[in-house]
């Protein structure tokens, strides 16, 4: 690593930039898949779908952000979590559509690279992706000199999956007297970080180490619990629940719709699968709230309705079933260690959602 060199001088070294992608190949190459060709470093990922199983297949993407949740990490020092987080939302806003993981990349910006913070980044990265049997091909690692503040970075992930035609759930067949489960969430997940730093940092001026009111974590680590991935549990449910020969089909199939709540929290976000003639009625009382939650309404002065448009509640993910299932349902997801409650309802309306 040559620090004499123009470039260098002037905020961007290539070879420092060089010398870490190398020091992740070992790391990346755990986060593989059969249907992968090559390796990490060229200047495009290859995916041999040829090798997949489906008869019929879509492919499904999504990109997204870690959002302002990456200032708690520069707070802390902690940046491991936040290479979950972006891999694990991704997946999640393609899982609801039915489609199973294939490959991810990354944008990694930075002013100045730092070798700890880009390792640990990149562990999480790794970890998240091979915890899914999702491949991790490639993406963008660089240096924007003066464009980023010092010590901070970008994180922005893309996700590849892929569906059988007949099998995507699209909520077409939803209907009123259906049934909503949430699936609980452990935290923020990675939305809602602009206003829950502002109530937490700024108006009760605590620190990250201070333990949450009413609760025995310290808002740092309560802040940064990683994104849950809920792709497992769905593509069980719909490998059980859902026998019919095509998804538009409601006879023998029990989950007619999946909604990932992030930004936009329930109001926004549930109505991207409701038919027009419907509405989703949400109890929500009927979930217990993490301490994270009980401490923004208690102390953030934020009206009820906002705290359901901006942030999940306790609820990470939540299924529109048909009301004969709906039992069996939370049986299979209670036994598969995930929680999830009865906590809602479908009825005649326009596509909205109403809190109660």
């Amino acid at each position: 690593m040559n620090s004499n060199k123009a470039y260098a001088k002037a905020g961007v070294d290539i070879n420092l930039k060089a010398h870490l992608l190398k020091s992740i190949k070992a790391d990346v190459k755990r986060a593989s898949r059969p249907e992968v060709m090559g390796a990490i470093g060229g200047f495009g990922g290859l995916f041999d779908l040829s090798k997949t199983k489906y008869k019929k297949p879509v492919l499904v993407s999504s990109t997204d952000s870690v959002g302002t949740k990456l200032k708690v990490a520069f707070m802390t020092g902690k940046h491991a979590g936040v290479g979950v987080d972006i891999v694990n939302h991704c997946i999640n806003d393609i899982a609801v559509m039915g489609a199973e993981p294939l490959f991810f990349l990354d944008y990694f910006g930075t002013s100045k690279l730092e070798k700890k913070s880009f390792h640990a980044v990149v562990a999480g990265v790794t970890r998240a992706c091979k915890a899914s049997n999702c491949a991790f091909i490639g993406g963008e690692t660089c240096e924007l000199s003066g464009f980023y503040k010092p010590g901070e970075y970008d994180l922005v992930g893309t996700i590849v999956g892929i569906v059988e035609k007949d099998r995507i759930l699209t909520g077409e067949t939803i209907r009123s007297g259906d049934r909503l489960i949430g699936l609980a969430s452990n935290g923020l997940h990675t939305n809602g970080y602009t206003l829950a730093r502002d109530i937490f940092f700024n108006k009760l001026k605590m620190k990250p180490t201070d333990n949450i009111p009413g609760g025995r974590r310290n808002l740092g680590s309560a802040l940064l619990k990683p994104h849950l991935n809920y792709s497992d549990i769905l593509m069980g449910l719909t490998r059980r629940f859902n026998r019919a020969t095509h998804s538009r089909k409601r006879k023998e199939n029990a989950v007619l719709g999946a909604i990932h709540i992030t930004g936009g929290g329930f109001t926004g976000n549930i109505p991207r699968v409701l038919p027009q003639n419907c509405n989703v009625t949400v109890n929500t009382q009927s979930w217990p709230k993490p301490s994270i939650f009980k401490a923004l309404i208690e102390y953030g002065k934020v009206s009820f309705e906002e705290l359901y448009e901006v942030f999940n509640m306790g609820i990470g993910m939540t299924l529109v079933v048909a009301p004969s299932a709906a039992d069996a349902i939370i049986k299979f997801c209670r036994e598969k260690k995930q929680r999830a409650y009865l906590i809602g309802e479908v009825t005649t309306g326009q596509g909205d959602v109403q809190l109660q």
